[in-house]
């Protein structure tokens, strides 16, 4: 504690470098780790709902998010190339 009142009252943080703007709060690198931490807590929830209230095993509820994921994958893959032909 008196090591922090100490940075603050000698003015030692003026000495610090300011944070890099790809680091900072509103940069685009934290707003894609954040989506990305905001999408592992929805497929928690998901899963703990599968598991919990659907009565599905542990394994089927992997199967599902794989499947979901290869899914995915597929339409965007189909996307980008629909994309890419000009269809």
């Amino acid at each position: 504690k008196a090591a922090f009142i100490n940075f603050i009252s000698d003015e030692e943080w003026k000495s610090i470098e300011p944070v890099s703007s790809w680091f900072g709060p509103s940069s685009f690198l934290m707003s894609s780790m954040s989506a990305l931490f905001k999408l592992s807590m929805w497929i928690r929830h998901g899963h703990g709902y599968l598991t919990e209230h659907l009565g599905i095993p542990v394994w089927g509820s992997y199967a599902v998010f794989g499947l979901a994921t290869l899914f995915l994958g597929m339409v965007l893959g189909l996307v980008s190339l629909g994309a890419d032909c000009g269809c």
